[in-house]
């Protein structure tokens, strides 16, 4: 008979990591509590925590997530079918056109040969990048196993599992790409600065690192709270302001070429918002009932983006960087 498992002690949760008293960014104690939201994608049991640092505005998950907990809710997105809906906005027209307007961003720079997209998932972005790159070389790195997909499917030349970050992964990638871009993949990971560092690491001498995330002093985030879908609990476990992550990749000798509010900004505030909030209150049959109300919600982020994106509003940014030579 094999051994029986322990059961976990008392008061014990295998879900989570001990409750932080410091920020993870600058190491502050002087933390507030930014909201507290169950898992409203999936409705598990149980209460998540989001702080933010008094001092420098990191915003993070507290009590992290384990690596356990987190395996169990990316499964829960796959398996729940929420990764093809995710597909289909990035197979839009408008998902298209995002991805093109943030390739532009390296069009007034020596074109690359190598290129990796970190939290590549299925690649939708080199696909569009190389109509304006033909002679690049790209590569993807997912912490899932769809970046092989990927690479079955002719979108990358080369596939890599894991965090940058992993010893194990940065070894093979060391020194090797001319661009590193991470679309919206820094507010996943474990350890966000660690993974910044890692993409300085991957570049070549004079190489650029292109970086997309949510921006967490959205006047979104404080209008809608809880139901703002970058919170994204419970997969986001950070959310670091464009001031934070200019200093790390400043101290890492990087040059900042460009910040961006604008282009970066995402029309899906509104009707994120109410999807979350009628699924939360609505029975699971009648949502199919509410699907005009919120088709009108995304037509209305959608005629409001040109305005929203100029404003605190924006709730994404960009950074360009070149590493030091």
């Amino acid at each position: 008979m094999p051994p029986r498992t322990p059961e976990p002690a008392p008061g014990a949760d295998r879900f989570h990591e001990p409750r932080r008293e410091d920020c993870p960014w600058c190491g502050s104690r002087r933390l507030r509590t930014r909201l507290r939201t169950p898992d409203l994608l999936h409705h598990r049991p149980g209460t998540f925590t989001v702080d933010e640092c008094q001092d420098c505005s990191h915003v993070f998950q507290n009590p992290r997530l384990s690596p356990a907990g987190l395996a169990l809710y990316h499964r829960d997105f796959y398996d729940g079918r929420l990764e093809d809906y995710a597909d289909r906005l990035h197979a839009t027209r408008g998902g298209r056109r995002r991805h093109r307007a943030a390739a532009r961003a390296m069009l007034a720079l020596p074109e690359p040969e190598s290129w990796l997209d970190v939290g590549t998932g299925r690649a939708h972005f080199p696909r569009q990048a190389r109509e304006l790159f033909a002679y690049t070389s790209f590569d993807g790195l997912d912490p899932t196993l769809r970046v092989a997909d990927a690479q079955a499917a002719g979108h990358i030349e080369e596939a890599h599992c894991g965090y940058l970050a992993a010893p194990e992964v940065l070894a093979r990638l060391r020194a090797r790409y001319d661009v590193v871009s991470m679309f919206h993949h820094l507010q996943h990971t474990p350890d966000p600065r660690a993974e910044l560092r890692a993409a300085v690491t991957a570049l070549r001498p004079g190489g650029h690192v292109l970086i997309d995330v949510p921006n967490p002093r959205s006047a979104f985030a404080g209008l809608l709270g809880k139901w703002w879908i970058p919170h994204g609990q419970p997969r986001h476990l950070h959310l670091m302001p464009l001031d934070n992550l200019r200093t790390e990749l400043e101290s890492q000798g990087c040059e900042i070429l460009r910040t961006d509010r604008k282009s970066p900004h995402l029309p899906y505030d509104i009707s994120a918002a109410l999807g979350l909030a009628l699924g939360r209150l609505l029975p699971k049959r009648w949502l199919r009932a509410a699907a005009p109300l919120i088709a009108v919600a995304s037509a209305a982020d959608h005629v409001l983006a040109p305005l929203l994106r100029r404003t605190p509003f924006s709730n994404a940014y960009r950074i360009l960087a070149r590493k030091g030579r």
